[in-house]
């Protein structure tokens, strides 16, 4: 964070006084946030915005969803309307409806979410929730700073085919990648000649809701993966969350496996077990997509897809909430291309013989 720009403001806005004092707490032990605003539910929280002078109001707005008087999708429009218009990050329970209605928050323009620790897992204190939180909170407030009509994109000439054609695609991503999932997803606008895995760091009960998030927009159906279901061709399969999603290989075609195995990288699911069964199932390259996420997830799985004469694309930094996986990736000198989402759907499209038309028009609810 540019130190000249001062502090990530902040506005916590939950109906818990002592959540919102907990997560000052936690947000300004780190000197480059300051928590500005306080409210106890939405309606006030759209009235604090409204009295603040535009240079004072909060870059980030950490928002509770079920609240009393006004709860959090019903203020979520009325913050968007702000300017300078803030990242709202939603905070929700750990429970289905939690999800359902996360999803619905970001398909309305909340930035990311949050879900809430529970007291088992150590709560508020939990060392990955404040890690995260604070991640989330600069990686978005920078992410808004730096925002400015972004110039129309050049076409970029695909990447050479690897010597075999691809047999399959793994995208791995963690914070901020349901944002950036929805932007490639929405760019995959043909159908793409092979299947795609996808690993997004999240807890159960979210990921079913994630899948039909990004059914959705228009791209690839999408699905959580099931236990022994046949890998299909243009089709988007998502780890279940606390599931590992591997691939075994059958004599009909790769199917998918999904395992109680120990975390790895400190998470389950991850990306780094998906990328390497990709690779021992064999019978052709790999294409492996990193984005945005905190830590270096994916990163042996890379190692072993380029090994294999597979093809590894990351995310730039530019438009990444934390790069960190993708950064791991590019260090690493694996990474073949650092491109936005949007233009890594491009690449996708190209690399994995993408047949030509548009997407079958699918019912969704």
């Amino acid at each position: 964070m540019n130190g000249a720009e001062g502090p990530v403001r902040v506005m916590l806005c939950d109906d818990s006084a002592t959540v919102r004092a907990a997560l000052a707490r936690v947000l300004e032990t780190d000197p480059g946030i300051r928590v500005v605003a306080r409210a106890g539910d939405g309606r006030q929280a759209v009235a604090m915005l409204g009295l603040m002078p535009p240079e004072a109001r909060p870059q980030v707005v950490l928002l509770d969803l079920e609240m009393p008087v006004m709860d959090g999708m019903t203020a979520l429009p009325l913050l968007l309307r702000c300017e300078p218009r803030p990242a709202v990050i939603v905070a929700s329970a750990l429970t289905q409806r939690g999800a359902a209605v996360t999803m619905a928050a970001l398909r309305a323009g909340a930035a990311d979410y949050l879900p809430k620790p529970g007291a088992a897992g150590g709560g508020l204190a939990d060392a990955g929730f404040r890690a995260e939180l604070v991640a989330k909170v600069k990686g978005w407030a920078r992410m808004r700073r730096a925002a400015s009509p972004r110039p129309a994109m050049a076409s970029r000439p695909a990447l050479p085919l690897p010597g075999r054609p691809l047999r399959a695609i793994g995208i791995g991503c963690s914070t901020g990648g349901p944002q950036a999932l929805a932007a490639l997803v929405r760019g995959l606008n043909r159908p793409l000649g092979v299947p795609v895995l996808v690993v997004q760091h999240m807890p159960a009960g979210f990921t079913a809701m994630l899948a039909d998030h990004l059914n959705r927009l228009g791209g690839p159906p999408c699905a959580e993966a099931r236990a022994g279901e046949a890998l299909l061709p243009g089709r988007l399969y998502l780890a279940p969350g606390d599931r590992h999603l591997l691939v075994a290989a059958s004599a009909s075609g790769p199917v998918a496996r999904l395992s109680d195995g120990p975390a790895e990288n400190f998470c389950r699911p991850a990306v780094d077990p998906m990328l390497r069964s990709l690779v021992a199932a064999g019978n052709g390259p790999v294409l492996a997509v990193i984005l945005t996420g905190m830590g270096q997830d994916g990163l042996v799985g890379c190692r072993a897809v380029a090994a294999a004469g597979g093809v590894v694309l990351a995310q730039d930094e530019a438009s990444s909430v934390v790069w960190g996986m993708p950064g791991a990736v590019a260090r690493a000198g694996l990474a073949r291309a650092l491109l936005p989402p949007e233009a890594l759907a491009g690449q996708m499209l190209a690399l994995a013989g993408a047949r030509p038309g548009p997407m079958a028009a699918r019912a969704v609810a």
